[in-house]
């Protein structure tokens, strides 16, 4: 009788081994979601950058775009823009949060072409920060790859995305200080 129940118990134990096998070979998973914060001190008060910043209609203030147009003002969920880049690039995306008293304004790219900007399930926050006379503005972007699953190439690579993320937001940036600071 002994000799059954312990038969029985080993049989048991090789099929929950066997059970846990497929998932333990299954644990290769793709890629993780990635992170860029990039900020830039103004000399000019936060109502005055806010100004630029806060319409979600109006992107003139970014070095790569040809032109924005939108529908649905600052209003989130529904305010859109379509932005047509200088190099013939789209994309199209969604404003998702807006505090004009926190100067501060989320959207998420809704439609995009890797080849222009190799990521996927992008979203980013902007706020202006008041340090007195002068504003610090905080670019947040959290993102995907543009390649989903294992071994992208080069180009769709988490550095790529990185890459291509932390050059958009230093040149814009840079861009809006100017902008700003020059009162052009």
């Amino acid at each position: 009788m002994s000799f059954v129940v312990a038969r029985r118990a080993m049989i048991l134990a090789a099929l929950s081994l066997a059970a846990f096998a497929p998932a333990s070979t299954g644990l290769a998973h793709g890629p993780s979601r990635q992170k860029v914060t990039e900020t830039i001190e103004i000399a000019a008060p936060a109502e005055k950058v806010w100004a630029i910043v806060g319409n979600f209609q109006d992107l003139s203030w970014l070095p790569p775009v040809a032109k924005t147009e939108g529908a649905g003002g600052n209003e989130p969920g529904k305010a859109t823009r379509h932005i047509t880049l200088k190099n013939g690039g789209e994309i199209d995306e969604l404003l998702t949060k807006y505090d004009a008293a926190d100067f501060s304004l989320a959207y998420r790219i809704e439609k995009v072409d890797v080849k222009v900007l190799p990521v996927n399930n992008y979203s980013s926050t902007m706020t202006v920060k008041p340090q007195g006379d002068k504003s610090v503005v905080e670019w947040k972007g959290a993102f995907y790859r543009g390649y989903p699953n294992n071994d992208p190439p080069p180009e769709l690579s988490d550095e790529a995305a990185l890459a291509a993320i932390t050059g958009l937001y230093k040149s814009g940036l840079a861009a809006l200080k100017e902008k700003v600071e020059s009162g052009k």
